[in-house]
C-alpha cells in the first residue's frame, strides 16, 4: 500500500516550498538589477542565467506535481514511475549548483592570489557533481521507474549529492581561511571580516545541510519520495545564496562609509556604540559648539523675557506710580 503523505504529500509540499523560494529568487534578481546597473557584463549574465534556470526548474516542478496528482489521479501504481520532468529537475539543479560553485571558486581564487592548488580541487569536484547528475538524469529517463534506477544506479545519485556537500564544505573552509589571513594583515577590518565569515558559514551550511538531508532520506527511505521533495528545494537555496552574496555588497560599503575607517556593519544602536570608538574625541569637539549655540539662543530669549518682566514690574497695576501716558500703555500691552 502506498504511503500517501510520504509520496504525494512530500512532492506537493516540496513544490510549495520551491515555489516560495523561487519568488525570493525573482525578488533578489530585481534588487540586483536596480542596485548594480554598472556591474560587469559577465556578472549580469550569471544573474540572468540563474533566474532563467530557476524559472524553468519551477515550471518542471509544477509539471511533475500535475503528472503525479492530476494525470495519474487515483492510480497509485504510477507512483513508481519517473516522469521526464522529474529527471530534468535533477539536471537543472546540477547546472545551477555548478554555476554557484564556480562563482565562489572564482572568489576564492582571487582571495588566494591565483593559487590553483586551492581552486582546482573545487572545480574538479564541482564538475564531477555535474557529470553525476547528468548520468542520473539520463538513466532516469531511460529506465523510467525508481525501482530499476535504485537497483542499477543508486550510487550515482548518492555520489552527486555527496560531492555537492563536499564542495560546499570546502568553499566554506577556504573562504574562512582566506578571510582569516586577511584579518591578520589588517586589524581595522576585523568587524567586517568577522561578519563576512559568519555569513559564509551560514550560507554554505544551509545548502550543505539540505543536500545531506536529501541524501540521507534517499539512502534510509528509498521507498518514498521525501528525498525528491527536498531535492526540489536545493536549487533554490543555491540560487538565493549567490544572489544574496551579490546584493549584500552595497550594504557592506554603506556600512563602511557611515562608520568610518573601522569598516563596521550597521549596528542596532550606533549612537551607543560611538561612545566606545577611538575617534570619540571628534564628537566631543563638536558637542560643545552645539551647546554654545543653544546657550546663546537661550540668553537672547532670557534677555527679552527679563526686559518684559522689568517692564511689567515697572508698570504693573499694583505699582504706586501707574503709567499715564498713552505710549506707555501701548508698550505695556505689546
Amino acid at each position: 500500500m502506498v504511503n500517501v503523505p510520504a509520496t504525494y504529500g512530500a512532492i506537493l509540499l516540496g513544490g510549495f516550498v520551491a515555489a516560495a523560494l523561487s519568488g525570493v529568487v525573482t525578488v533578489q534578481s530585481f534588487i540586483y538589477v536596480k542596485l548594480y546597473p554598472t556591474d560587469p557584463v559577465w556578472r549580469k549574465a550569471i544573474v540572468a542565467a540563474i533566474w532563467v534556470l530557476d524559472s524553468v526548474h519551477t515550471g518542471l516542478v509544477f509539471a511533475s506535481i500535475w503528472i503525479y496528482l492530476i494525470r495519474n489521479f487515483g492510480d497509485t501504481s504510477k507512483i513508481n514511475d519517473i516522469p521526464e520532468t522529474v529527471a530534468m529537475t535533477i539536471a537543472l539543479t546540477a547546472i545551477l549548483t555548478f554555476i554557484v560553485h564556480c562563482f565562489f571558486a572564482h572568489r576564492i581564487h582571487k582571495l588566494s592570489r591565483g593559487d590553483w592548488r586551492i581552486t582546482a580541487p573545487l572545480l574538479i569536484f564541482a564538475f564531477l557533481r555535474l557529470c553525476s547528475a547528468s548520468v542520473t538524469t539520463a538513466e532516469m529517463i531511460h529506465l523510467t521507474t525508481f525501482s530499476e534506477f535504485k537497483q542499477q544506479f543508486r550510487w550515482v545519485f548518492t555520489l552527486g549529492l555527496a560531492l555537492s556537500s563536499l564542495v560546499d564544505v570546502l568553499i566554506a573552509v577556504f573562504l574562512c581561511y582566506s578571510l582569516q589571513t586577511t584579518r591578520k594583515a589588517s586589524s581595522s577590518m576585523d568587524n567586517v571580516i568577522n561578519s563576512v565569515i559568519l555569513y559564509t558559514l551560514e550560507n554554505n551550511s544551509l545548502t550543505s545541510a539540505a543536500t545531506v538531508v536529501s541524501m540521507v532520506c534517499w539512502l534510509v527511505m528509498p521507498n518514498n519520495l521525501i528525498f525528491m521533495g527536498l531535492h526540489f528545494v536545493i536549487s533554490k537555496l543555491y540560487a538565493n545564496s549567490l544572489l544574496a552574496t551579490l546584493n549584500a555588497r552595497k550594504q557592506l560599503r554603506r556600512g563602511r562609509s557611515q562608520r568610518g575607517i573601522s569598516g563596521e556593519l550597521p549596528l542596532a544602536f550606533p549612537g551607543y556604540a560611538n561612545r566606545f570608538r577611538p575617534n570619540h574625541c571628534v564628537s566631543s569637539r563638536i558637542d560643545p559648539i552645539g551647546t554654545k549655540l543653544e546657550i546663546n539662543v537661550e540668553k537672547t530669549v532670557e534677555c527679552d523675557v527679563d526686559a518684559d518682566t522689568s517692564s511689567l514690574r515697572t508698570y504693573s497695576p499694583s505699582s504706586s506710580s501707574p503709567p499715564t501716558h498713552p505710549s506707555e500703555t501701548v508698550s505695556h500691552m505689546a
